[in-house]
C-alpha cells in the first residue's frame, strides 16, 4: 500500500513495489507489464506517475519499452533457485514464531493490490484478508509482518487466531498443509506504514522475505512479506557437501 503523505514520492514507491516482483521472480523475464493506464488505475495515481515508473524501470534495465508491443521485463536473475528440504523450513517457520511474542495491528478485507493478485492468482481488485504484525524478542521489535490470503479464508484469520497461532499453524488446521513455497530474500529501504511500527528511521536497511504458500493442488494460498530489521535479524544456514557412499 502506498504512503501518499511520507517523504518518499508515489512514483518511487511503485518503482519500488514493481522492482521487486520482478528481482522475486514474481515477474518473470519476457512477461508484459502493465499498461500506464493499468498501472494508474491500479495505484490510483496519474498516468504522468504511471509514466514515470515504467521509463525508470527502463532506465535501469528492468524492462524494455516498445511502440505497439507495450513493456515486458528484460531482466534475469544471475542466480538459480536453491532447493530446500519443506519440512525443515517448516519446523523453523513455526518455532521462530513459536519463539517470538507477536502483537496484531491490522486483519481487514482489501481490494488484492496488483502484485499480491500476481501471486495468489486473483484479478487485481478482488477482496482478500490482508494482516499485519509485529514480532518482538525481549521487547524490542524485530518483524513487521504483511500478509494476504484468500477471502474465503476469512472466518480463521482474525486477531484473536493471529495472537495465538502462527497463520501456516492456523491454516494447516483448516486443511491448508504447506507443500511447497516460493521464497526470495531481498534488501530494501524502510518507509511508509514500517517506520513507526518498526522504530526504525526512513531509509533505514531493511531485510524482507517474500514468501508464497502452495498447498497439495498446487494453489497459492497465502503471500507473505516478511520486513527485518538488518541490526536486529540475521539468516543462518547450515551447508552440506555432496553425500558420498
Amino acid at each position: 500500500m502506498l504512503d501518499r503523505e511520507g517523504a518518499v514520492p508515489l512514483y518511487h514507491q511503485i518503482y519500488l513495489f514493481l522492482r521487486d516482483e520482478i528481482l522475486s521472480g514474481q515477474r518473470p523475464f519476457g512477461s508484459a507489464m502493465p499498461t500506464e493506464q493499468e498501472l494508474a488505475e491500479a495505484y490510483d495515481v496519474s498516468r504522468i506517475t504511471a509514466r514515470r515508473v515504467l521509463n525508470d524501470l527502463a532506465e535501469q534495465h528492468y524492462v524494455e519499452r516498445k511502440r505497439r508491443v507495450g513493456t515486458r521485463v528484460i531482466f534475469k536473475s544471475p542466480a538459480k533457485p536453491i532447493e530446500a528440504n519443506i519440512d525443515q523450513a517448516y519446523d523453523s517457520l513455526l518455532a521462530f514464531g513459536e519463539g517470538t511474542d507477536v502483537k496484531v495491528l491490522e486483519v481487514s478485507k482489501v481490494p488484492a493490490p496488483a502484485r499480491a493478485a500476481t501471486s495468489l492468482q486473483i484479478e487485481t481488485g478482488t477482496p482478500v484478508i490482508r494482516s499485519v504484525r509485529l514480532r518482538e524478542m525481549e521487547g524490542v521489535v524485530i518483524g513487521w509482518i504483511v500478509s494476504y490470503v484468500p477471502i474465503e479464508l476469512e472466518p480463521y484469520i482474525t486477531p484473536e487466531s493471529l495472537a495465538e497461532q502462527p497463520i501456516l499453524k492456523i491454516l494447516e488446521g483448516v486443511g491448508y498443509r504447506l507443500q511447497h513455497a516460493e521464497q526470495t530474500i531481498n534488501a530494501v529501504l524502510a518507509f511508509g506504514e514500517m517506520l513507526e511500527s518498526m522504530n526504525v528511521e526512513l531509509n533505514s536497511p531493511i531485510l524482507r522475505i517474500t514468501r508464497v504458500s502452495y498447498d497439495e493442488n498446487e494453489r497459492p494460498f497465502l503471500l507473505t512479506y516478511a520486513h527485518y530489521r538488518a541490526d536486529r535479524f540475521h539468516i543462518r544456514m547450515d551447508l552440506q557437501g555432496p553425500s558420498t557412499l
